[in-house]
């Protein structure tokens, strides 16, 4: 398994909100659910997002946006006088969404209905609240900036358009459907930022392109309890030790073995926050013949020993 599909691989939805609003110009949109993310794709028109600290992103078709929470953000037309850029214009119809908060059942038909309208000029948008349920979700929140903005291709993503108006019409199975589909979009999203990023992708992104380090990034992820030296990773990539741990750190900023503790404390603190194994069977599964070996190791990189952590 590579290191992207083990970050996304326990990432689930749930009680997602999906909706699809179609909005003549002058609009703005605030989003007030502070959800850890939220995603917006738009099928048609554009906008500008204002972000907590007054940083304007434009969006146009096929940019999806992942914006990072908890704080409010808005979403407004590109005419709109919302921006605070001082420009003169009509007053913008005003809009919130804030589905996960208290009391709220998020009924404004205005953005729940599927209605293209008859405008030409109306922003279509996509847009996914999403909620976090387990530290695989904080790991991928840590990973991503305040704002991220990918353009993609909706001519070979059509049935996305179509499953959506399908998923929010509240029939049997919707909310399941719901889920899936922003598990499915996110998915693609990260996907193709890491490959649009070039340099700027993370350094076990890059490393899944290099021939020598991607063999090794696959088993490390694959089985981290393995027990891994730098001769049997080295095997993997079928080259020298002394190649493949030159090779490795180059390209991974670290030595092999390093990463491998890194991404064994990982899976550690999975185990700890999301099941109920004792710490000698986590040790077991993360590589550590013993638990008190496993206590010391998690307490020197993460701060706390693994009871500790699981307990706060």
């Amino acid at each position: 398994m590579d290191p992207l599909s083990k970050l996304l691989s326990g990432i689930r939805a749930e009680g997602s909100v999906l909706t699809h609003a179609v909005l003549p110009a002058p609009w703005t949109i605030r989003f007030a659910d502070r959800a850890p993310l939220t995603m917006i794709t738009v099928l048609r028109g554009g906008g500008i997002l204002v972000q907590p600290d007054g940083g304007q992103r434009t969006l146009a078709v096929g940019d999806t946006a992942l914006v990072r929470g908890p704080d409010e953000f808005r979403l407004v037309s590109v005419d709109s006088d919302a921006t605070d850029a001082g420009r003169p214009g009509e007053r913008s119809t005003e809009y919130e969404i804030a589905c996960f908060t208290s009391g709220s059942d998020c009924a404004d038909e205005e953005l729940t209905g599927i209605n293209w309208g008859t405008e030409a000029a109306a922003t279509a948008l996509l847009v996914g609240a999403y909620r976090t349920s387990s530290r695989r979700h904080d790991r991928l929140l840590r990973a991503l900036p305040p704002v991220l903005v990918v353009h993609e291709d909706l001519d070979t993503c059509a049935w996305f358009e179509h499953a959506a108006a399908t998923a929010v019409d509240q029939s049997a199975g919707s909310q399941a459907m719901m889920d899936r589909l922003l598990d499915w979009s996110l998915v693609c999203t990260m996907r193709n930022w890491f490959e649009q990023a070039g340099p700027d992708a993370p350094t076990w992104f890059r490393g899944l392109a290099d021939p020598i380090v991607a063999p090794a990034l696959h088993a490390i992820h694959t089985t981290p309890g393995a027990p891994w030296t730098v001769a049997s990773l080295a095997a993997e990539s079928s080259v020298s030790r002394a190649l493949f741990a030159k090779r490795f750190t180059a390209v991974m900023a670290r030595p092999p073995l390093s990463y491998l503790t890194d991404t064994r404390m990982d899976e550690a603190e999975e185990l700890l926050t999301d099941t109920d194994l004792t710490i000698a069977q986590i040790a077991k599964s993360v590589g550590y013949a013993d638990p008190f070996g496993f206590s010391a190791a998690f307490k020197r990189h993460r701060g706390q020993s693994p009871t500790a952590f699981r307990a706060a």
